[in-house]
């Protein structure tokens, strides 16, 4: 997946004449009516607390412009700022090395803290990941030193499983765009560097805007996806979210049996979801890029072949029978090694390629 910079606020329309409506019309023109008076003070200085997490623990480059969520916005080259229920959060590194957040609104520190601990997974050490993994493949014993830091994250289930609906088939800049429209319409939370922030909506909130407003924002044929998933998931018994929460106690194959029944759900797509959001650390999502790096690395014997349903599961296996229970990490590194936008840092990181130009390489459209 690409890094991308926040969208842009477009100049403002004329006063004359209806503006056509788009993702990017309806996202920026969503402002918060509330009385400025009324609107948390975003502009004090920062109040930045560490969280004693070193650099091979989270490197927030190689964390979050990776893909695996389209809500945080790159501040700066080291900031990144996002929504976690209802709390606006920064984290930086301090000399690109330990990272430190901080609370933009005036929501409880303590429960912002530790949803932003469960958020970014810190429950699993990524030291004795790297080291199991290095003993088990080369490659990795190659990679570990440039690439430590790298998390897979642990994203609420509803808001992961609305993202990646729109991430079918849809390139990095779309994705964002679209990521952004739905975003807009939860509570406002606040403004971080001209960047406006929103709280997740609800599936209430979600549930009433219809196909034809996401049609005319911009969605296309997923407007028809994400409208019949949010209709499944309020018939779920005891509710969508209380269902969706549910599959993280499942084991992999129920959980993507589950989630491939909701509409614009497929085994990729399924995969990134149970990975990022529902525990299911051994789970693989498939694609080219993926069959590339396994086919080269794991299972060359079948370098030439056509990617199909069948081997999609072989390639899963195999990354399962190399790295084991947390298969799913071992590939999101191996991944995040291969994308064309993450090339220059790495090479800048492990300091082996000089006078790299990042404007050269070229942008990776799919996702």
């Amino acid at each position: 997946m690409k890094r991308h910079r926040p969208l842009p606020s477009p100049a403002p329309s004329s006063t004359t004449g209806t503006p056509k409506p788009t993702i990017t019309h309806y996202y920026s023109s969503k402002k918060p009516k509330t009385p400025l008076l009324l609107l948390p003070d975003l502009k004090q200085t920062p109040k930045w607390i560490p969280l004693n997490l070193p650099k091979s623990e989270l490197y927030l480059p190689l964390t979050f412009p990776t893909g695996q969520t389209f809500r945080w916005k790159q501040i700066t080259p080291f900031q990144f700022t996002g929504v976690i229920g209802p709390h606006l959060i920064s984290l930086k590194h301090s000399n690109q090395t330990h990272v430190s957040y901080c609370l933009h609104n005036n929501t409880s520190q303590s429960d912002a803290r530790s949803k932003l601990l469960d958020f970014l997974n810190m429950a699993i050490s990524l030291t004795d990941l790297w080291s199991d993994f290095s003993a088990a493949d080369p490659r990795f014993a190659e990679l570990a030193g440039c690439l430590s830091g790298a998390r897979v994250l642990r994203q609420d289930p509803l808001e992961c499983l609305i993202q990646f609906i729109c991430s079918s088939n849809n390139n990095i800049k779309r994705i964002t765009q679209m990521v952004d429209f739905v975003s807009s319409l939860g509570n406002y939370v606040g403004e971080v560097e001209g960047v406006a922030f929103y709280e997740f909506p609800t599936l209430e909130r979600l549930a009433e805007v219809s196909e034809e407003e996401h049609r005319k924002a911009g969605f296309g044929y997923r407007a028809k996806y994400i409208r019949g998933t949010v209709e499944e998931l309020q018939s779920k018994p005891g509710g969508g979210v209380e269902w969706l929460m549910s599959l993280r106690k499942l084991d992999l194959e129920s959980a993507v049996e589950a989630l491939t029944s909701l509409p614009g759900v497929g085994p990729k797509v399924a995969a990134c979801i149970a990975l990022f959001s529902l525990d299911q650390h051994h789970a693989v999502p498939v694609d080219t890029h993926v069959w590339k790096i396994a086919t080269r690395y794991l299972i060359p014997e079948l370098a030439g072949k056509k990617l199909t349903p069948k081997l999609c599961s072989h390639v899963a296996d195999a990354f399962v029978e190399r790295y084991g229970k947390y298969a799913g990490w071992a590939q999101t590194l191996l991944f995040i090694a291969e994308l064309p936008s993450q090339k220059a840092l790495l090479q800048s990181l492990n300091e082996t390629v000089k006078d790299v130009k990042p404007e050269k390489i070229k942008e990776e459209e799919g996702s």
